[in-house]
């Protein structure tokens, strides 16, 4: 085929001349001749070639990749293929990361700096997630006389993010990790580790909180509130188990606490547990109506 001059490619590629000549000029399509006049001439194989160039250049690929592929033949389209759908898979899981942060920023009108903070913690690489839950797990359970059942308790804490969190584990993730960091949640939690270490050694090995929700539960069923006289075996009962067990349910009655375990389940794809908030309140309520 007689070969045709740079205006005639750009028309068939739907390339500027301009752009011709700078993949001309960098090597990766080379002219098949001159005119006498010194103007370059070129086939269909240029045609093909900047074809594949501009759809290589339009997914965003890199024009040393582009060279590799087009003119050195070190790469086959397929690993460039799947080189660049990784990199397009990271590109996703940024935006729904950044898009995230905003949604979660703009529910609860955080500043800057708590933008800042959230970014920070939810970029955090797994390892750094790692160490950053092992210190709050540490901290809660590492008391004088552990339970031997704590190292199962910690790993039913331990939030696990997937390797392709959605938006809302994002969300709860950049949550659960200022939680975490909270010094106060820290200590009450670790109050709270003392006191079930206590409370499992005991002949009934039954925690306060199985207690609690094994007597309030037929009460809230029945309707029977917390100021009635229908309440008060429930409170003795409660009395029996301890001298003083109102300090111990107010702290265990702490939102953090439950704001812990919902967001610990949407991070790791588990069921909403069922809320101990009702049987807390209901405990409390009758205790400190009797105090």
């Amino acid at each position: 085929m007689t070969p045709f001059p740079i205006g005639e490619l750009a028309r068939r590629t739907g390339l500027t001349v301009k752009a011709i000549r700078f993949y001309s000029d960098t090597g990766i399509v080379t002219p098949a001749g001159r005119t006498p006049s010194g103007y370059r001439l070129y086939d269909t194989d240029a045609v093909a070639r900047l074809a594949l160039v501009r759809t290589l250049r339009e997914l965003g690929i890199d024009l040393p990749t582009v060279r590799r592929v087009v003119v050195d033949r070190e790469l086959s389209m397929a690993q460039v293929a799947a080189a660049h759908a990784e990199a397009i898979d990271v590109q996703i899981r940024t935006l729904r990361l950044r898009q995230s942060l905003l949604a979660a920023a703009a529910r609860r009108g955080s500043t800057p700096e708590e933008l800042n903070l959230m970014h920070r913690l939810t970029v955090l690489s797994e390892a750094e997630r790692r160490r950053l839950t092992d210190d709050f797990l540490t901290a809660v359970f590492d008391i004088p006389e552990p339970h031997p059942a704590f190292p199962g308790i910690a790993r039913s804490l331990t939030p696990e993010l997937p390797a392709d969190p959605t938006t809302e584990q994002l969300q709860a993730w950049a949550e659960l990790a200022e939680l975490l960091q909270d010094e106060a949640f820290r200590a009450a939690m670790r109050t709270l580790a003392t006191d079930l270490a206590a409370d499992l050694a005991s002949p009934a090995a039954r925690s306060l909180a199985e207690e609690v929700h094994r007597l309030v539960t037929p009460a809230l069923t029945a309707g029977i509130t917390p100021e009635s006289p229908e309440a008060r075996p429930i409170i003795t009962a409660l009395r029996a188990r301890t001298v003083d067990p109102l300090p111990r349910l107010e702290s265990m009655n702490d939102p953090r606490r439950a704001r812990y375990l919902s967001l610990l389940a949407v991070v790791n794809g588990w069921p909403q547990p069922e809320s101990p908030v009702p049987f807390l309140d209901w405990a409390v309520r009758a205790l400190a109506a009797t105090a």
